[in-house]
């Protein structure tokens, strides 16, 4: 969801919920806003790969490429859209829409794509992860849906799995699925971001224990697993970073300048990713990764240099860190001012 919107909305709860904790989660989000209106840089040999055509994804917030159909790119909206996502081609036109029953959309922020290793049929898994109120939920969702055989518009029936973290509320945005083990991951979207680990066995009749297994960057918005699961990407609004295993950073890419960039997914053949980002008719761009990345190198052989005016955060460049940190500071006195006075 739109950083200013949730911005808005925590402050309209104020009244109704009373308390601190709803005027400091207002103050994060405004220092998110702050943070996020700041565009990220480009690299020459991205592309448009597409435009979304359909006036109906306003919020594109998710990417997954289709396991089973050639040229199908799947992408659903964000939160008060209903629980419903898009088959679309790679001209940008929609090919079907589907619903699914008895699910709910709270907050969708992310998707991933698998194929069941038995049936050899297409799995598409959906995230209700999002919580710009950071830990407000008592649990979040993650929907599991048979990839339909026919691009037609239908309603589909979804498995729905519970979900907590081991150690308190999180906001996420992030989902990945990797392609061997079929193990689900969340990655959270925090100033201190962390990648979570689901059971190796899901449970639907009983909330699931979300256990933390590695850092992410800084405000991470989406993530994917390579085709071979070799490795996996983290996004942020301003570039995108390549583990070969949590807290394994292998390379950073600079990534293309977006109005809210949501999603990450990788190519089909692995060799470049797929990024894309909210407003109707947003584009998907394909940036390629480079070579050595891209062909999972062995530990003998590193991957491509940091560039030099990249932080550990993530890609970004070491004044955008100095200016996040300048702004945290300032929000957290603020913060610690409205606690005070809360309290009297």
């Amino acid at each position: 969801m739109d950083s200013r919107r949730a911005l808005v909305g925590t402050i309209s709860n104020d009244c109704r919920m009373g308390g601190a904790r709803v005027k400091v989660i207002g103050l994060v989000m405004l220092v998110v806003g702050v943070v996020t209106a700041t565009p990220a840089w480009a690299d020459d040999t991205e592309r448009v790969l597409f435009k979304f055509r359909d006036k109906r994804i306003t919020e594109s917030s998710g990417l997954a490429l289709s396991p089973t159909h050639p040229d199908i790119i799947y992408t659903h909206n964000d939160s008060d859209a209903g629980p419903q996502f898009f088959a679309v081609g790679m001209d940008g036109r929609t090919r079907a829409t589907f619903t699914l029953a008895g699910a709910e959309a709270r907050d969708w922020e992310a998707m991933a794509a698998s194929k069941d290793p038995e049936t050899g049929r297409g799995v598409l898994w959906f995230a209700d992860i999002g919580d710009n109120l950071e830990g407000a939920w008592p649990d979040i969702s993650v929907y599991k849906v048979i990839e339909p055989q026919r691009m037609r518009d239908a309603t589909l029936q979804a498995v729905r799995y519970r979900f907590r973290y081991a150690d308190g509320g999180r906001n996420a945005e992030g989902l990945m699925v990797h392609p061997k083990t079929g193990r689900l991951y969340v990655v959270t979207k925090e100033f201190v971001g962390s990648i979570y680990q689901a059971p190796k066995i899901l449970r639907t009749d009983r909330t699931n224990v979300l256990r933390r297994v590695g850092e992410a960057p800084i405000m991470a918005t989406d993530a994917a697993y390579a085709p071979d699961g070799a490795t996996f990407v983290i996004r942020t609004y301003f570039s995108a970073s390549i583990y070969k295993a949590p807290d394994k950073l292998v390379s950073k890419v600079s990534m293309p300048a977006l109005a809210q960039s949501e999603s990450v997914t990788y190519t089909r053949d692995g060799s470049a990713l797929l990024t894309g980002s909210e407003g109707v008719g947003s584009p998907v761009y394909e940036v390629p990764l480079p070579a050595k990345v891209a062909a999972s190198p062995s530990p003998a052989q590193p991957a491509v240099a940091k560039p030099a005016a990249a932080a550990e955060s993530g890609g970004v460049p070491i004044s955008m860190v100095a200016l996040w940190v300048g702004v945290a500071l300032g929000a957290m006195a603020i913060i610690g001012i409205i606690a005070r006075w809360a309290v009297r």
